[in-house]
C-alpha cells in the first residue's frame, strides 16, 4: 500500500475520533451524516448525498477554489459539481474538526493527485500535461446543517499562499477506481458498525 492509498484510508479518521468524544445526539448525527457524504463523494455515489434523510431541499454552496469562485445553489446543481470534478485523486489530511448546532467546521489540508493535462486547465502551474501531480492547501471547509441533522450547503475556503504542487513518479499513483473502491470499503464498515440508517437524527419526542 503506497502513501496516498493509506491517506485515503486515513482521511476520516479525525472525524472518527471527535465522534468517540462526542455524546450529544444531534452532534453525533451530524459528524456520521458528513463522514457518510464523505465515503458517499469518494465512492462517486452523488445521488444519495442530495437524498431527502442527507440534505436538505436548497442546499447552498460557496467554493472559492481556483481563478474562479462560485455559488451553486439546489440540489441539481450540486450534482452538477460533483459531477465536474472528474476523473482526479481527492482526499482530506490534517483535519482540525469541530461540531456543533450549526454543523462542522474543518480546517484541513486538501488534496488533489491529477494529470497535469487536467490540472492545467484549472489555472495550476502543472506544466508537464502528461506529468503526475500531487496539488494540497489548506482549506476552512463550514458545512452548516438544519435543526434534524442535514446538510444545508458547504462553504469552502482556500489558503492560497498555502497552495503546493508537486510532480510525483507515476509508479506511486492510485487509481480513481481504486478510491471509490476504498470508500465504498469504508461505507460498508459504517453501516456495520452503526447499524441501518445510522446518519438520521431522531429527536427524543
Amino acid at each position: 500500500m503506497n502513501r496516498f492509498e493509506q491517506a485515503v484510508y486515513a482521511c476520516m479518521d479525525p472525524t472518527a475520533r471527535l465522534l468517540e468524544r462526542t455524546s450529544d445526539p444531534l452532534h453525533r448525527a451530524i459528524l456520521l451524516n458528513f463522514w457518510r457524504h464523505v465515503h458517499l463523494e469518494g465512492s462517486g455515489q452523488y445521488e444519495a448525498i442530495v437524498a431527502p434523510d442527507m440534505m436538505v431541499d436548497d442546499p447552498v454552496y460557496r467554493v472559492s477554489w481556483g481563478a474562479s469562485p462560485m455559488v451553486i445553489r439546489g440540489k441539481q446543481g450540486v450534482l452538477d459539481f460533483y459531477n465536474s470534478v472528474g476523473e482526479a485523486v481527492l482526499w482530506n489530511s490534517n483535519d482540525c474538526v469541530a461540531v456543533g448546532d450549526w454543523g462542522v467546521a474543518d480546517e484541513l489540508t486538501f488534496n488533489q493527485l491529477a494529470s497535469g493535462a487536467t490540472l492545467s486547465p484549472l489555472g495550476y502551474d502543472a506544466p508537464n500535461p502528461d506529468g503526475l501531480y500531487h496539488v494540497a492547501s489548506r482549506q476552512a471547509f463550514i458545512w452548516p446543517y438544519d435543526a434534524t441533522g442535514r446538510l444545508a450547503g458547504e462553504h469552502l475556503y482556500e489558503d492560497k499562499t498555502s497552495l503546493t504542487i508537486t510532480e510525483v513518479d507515476p509508479a506511486e499513483a492510485i487509481t480513481p477506481a481504486r478510491v471509490r473502491e476504498i470508500h465504498r470499503e469504508q461505507l460498508a464498515k459504517l453501516e456495520t458498525r452503526f447499524g441501518e440508517r445510522y446518519w438520521v437524527w431522531e429527536a427524543a419526542s
